[in-house]
């Protein structure tokens, strides 16, 4: 009798660890935020965003390319491709030359 008992409790067990196991593994939810995207040519950066990439934190680094972000609140902002030797990076500014995260 003793040896049923402790068969019926292993068993609860096995099955408790399992419905767990099952719980971890269901599917994450997935947000999708819409962007739009328009290539703007370097020289049709507007002024300010120029004279930022031309200060000193930027300097040495040549523009490779430059998109208008327009996001779904409608703010924008612009992601332009920089290139200093054999090193690329990526840099958000907003229409005023301030920084964007």
């Amino acid at each position: 009798m003793k040896n049923v008992i402790v068969s019926a409790f292993a068993l609860a067990l096995v099955s408790f660890s399992t419905v767990e196991a099952k719980r971890a593994t269901e599917p994450a939810s997935v947000i999708v935020t819409l962007q739009e995207k328009v290539a703007v040519k370097p020289a049709d950066l507007p002024e300010a965003v120029k004279t930022a990439l031309g200060g000193e934190a930027y300097k040495g680094w040549e523009v490779t390319g430059a998109f208008l972000i327009t996001k779904e609140d409608k703010t924008q902002y612009y992601e332009i491709a920089v290139k200093k030797g054999e090193e690329t990076a990526t840099v958000n500014l907003d229409k005023d030359g301030k920084k964007v995260e």
